[in-house]
Formats: structure tokens, sequence, C-alpha cells
């Protein structure tokens, strides 16, 4: 990766993108508790941690930090995960409010978020 100075750290993304691809089909979906790669083709991909043998007194230090790195990864993908569904859950399952106000009844409209202003603003336009 370089750095330069108007656009930032820059690389090339044909590197990135077999590991990307790798990690994208292999990891669980949240929705099938399974992987891409074990619906498509009944089996899934090998990842160099499953190749470390676990009971080995002696294994290659980088091979060992690569399964801490990956043990890691997963921990904090997991973690964060986890975070952001109960995020959602708390965002999107709040009942609906009561609205307290009767026909007749004098109401302040937003104009930002009206979705008639919109569709009339949008049909001037095109109309």
């Amino acid at each position: 990766m370089e750095y330069k100075e108007n656009e930032g750290y820059t690389h090339e993304w044909i590197t990135l993108l077999t590991t990307v691809q790798l990690a994208q089909s292999t990891s669980q979906h949240s929705m099938t508790g399974k992987s891409p790669s074990l619906v498509e083709k009944g089996w899934n991909l090998l990842l160099p941690v499953d190749h470390l043998k676990k009971n080995l007194h002696t294994i290659h230090p980088t091979a060992r930090e690569f399964d801490d790195m990956w043990k890691r990864a997963s921990d904090t993908a997991a973690k964060c995960i986890a975070e952001e569904k109960e995020y959602k859950k708390q965002r999107w399952d709040k009942s609906p409010m009561e609205l307290d106000f009767r026909e007749g009844e004098h109401v302040l409209v937003s104009t930002l978020t009206s979705t008639i202003l919109r569709d009339l603003k949008r049909c001037e336009t095109h109309c």
C-alpha cells in the first residue's frame, strides 16, 4: 500500500478480491446458519487454519500467529454482528406511537419528511 498526497492510501483492489471472496464464501450466514460455499457446493472451503494439526508441540510461528489472528477476528466479527442485531431489534421493533390529536386540530407538519410534498414536487418536475 502506498500513500498519495491527494488520495490517501491506495492499493491494488485485484490483490484483495480473492481474500474477500474467500472470507465471504466461508463466513456463516446469519439467516441460514450455513456458509454460502456449503449451500452451493455441499462442502466448506479449506482455510489455512484447517491445515494446522492441533496435537503438534512445535508449530511454525507464523501459522500459530495466523490461527490466533483468525480466532480473534472471528470473535470480533461475531460480537459486532450480535451488537448490530440487538441495535436493529431495539430500533425497529418499537411499538408504534399513539398520536394524541383529533380531527380539526391544528398540527405542525414537517416538510422534510412528508411524502406528500415530495410526490407533489416530483409530479411538478416530471408532469
